[in-house]
């Protein structure tokens, strides 16, 4: 059983919902401070959890299950566990319908509003496996659905959407899309001669790292914005300041003839950056809050 359960937190990445988790608490948090003028609950922060974890699941397993015959024919891929015959489909079927129970009954706990948009959610996780399919656009619908977990972590608490949420939502995006730009700039030789779309294959590796730093250009201006839209003050400043450097240092370590410290281009640089700007924006937030 234990074996099993580790089969399925390595399907879904699990180490990975470091990049939303982060960003689904500074939604929750900037909005509550911003809109309510108090922070979040312990039950909402506990629901935020629950419908994180089954959001991110669902979507993960998704994945897997609709790239299954692309993963197996990519050598960098092929030992996932559908392709490598460690999981069943029907195991997975079972284990995203249980993902997206966890996320239905952690929304209807939340705000009426997350309610309501609960089935936008649901068809941006579905919609964006088929994507590398028809679009080098993909990533930006990547990140357009990761972004959701800010947003959602505002209008859980909130029920409502203002102009620094939908800030938030494309500063995210764009943070999103710009490291997902990085990630398949290994796989542009294989996508290209399997007929899939991605930056890379459509425009090469050299073109797709100068798209992925527009990109986090346009997510570091976001999250400026957010500081001169907001209460936010120095500490949240100071924690942007960190989370430029970061930028900055991973666009360095990566260039077109040399992508062999990509993986730490892709996590641990912005698993580094989620966390930071989170724990700025709670100083900044808390300790304002309750001095």
């Amino acid at each position: 059983m234990w074996n099993k359960v580790k089969i399925f937190l390595e399907m879904i990445k699990f180490e990975h919902t470091i990049f939303a988790l982060p960003f689904a608490f500074m939604g929750a948090l900037l909005g509550s401070v911003v809109t309510n003028g108090e922070l979040p609950s312990w039950g909402q922060i506990g629901w935020i959890v629950v419908a994180m974890v089954g959001a991110r699941s669902a979507a993960m397993g998704l994945n897997r299950l609709i790239d299954k015959a692309i993963d197996q024919k990519n050598p960098r891929t092929a030992n996932r566990a559908l392709p490598a015959g460690l999981l069943t489909t029907s195991e997975v079927i079972i284990f995203i319908l249980f993902s997206f129970a966890l996320l239905f009954v952690a929304t209807l706990n939340l705000s009426r509003l997350a309610a309501q948009l609960l089935p936008v959610a649901v068809f941006m996780l579905v919609f964006y496996s088929y994507t590398k399919r028809f679009t080098w656009a993909c990533h930006l619908v990547l990140g357009l659905t990761l972004a959701l977990a800010p947003l959602g972590g505002w209008v859980a608490v909130t029920g409502s959407i203002n102009l620094a949420a939908i800030v938030l939502y494309v500063s995210v995006a764009f943070w999103t899309a710009g490291f997902d730009v990085i990630y398949a700039c290994q796989d542009a030789e294989h996508d290209r001669k399997e007929g899939l779309y991605s930056i890379p294959s459509r425009f090469g590796v050299g073109a797709a790292l100068q798209i992925a730093r527009i990109f986090h250009i346009i997510t570091a201006a976001g999250l400026l914005s957010l500081f001169l839209i907001t209460e936010l003050s120095w500490w949240y400043l100071v924690g942007l300041v960190v989370s430029y450097v970061i930028l900055f240092y991973e666009h360095s370590i990566v260039s077109p003839n040399d992508l062999s410290r990509l993986n730490t281009a892709f996590f641990t640089m912005n698993g580094v950056l989620s966390v930071v700007v989170f724990c700025f924006t709670f100083l900044d937030l808390v300790v304002r809050y309750l001095w």
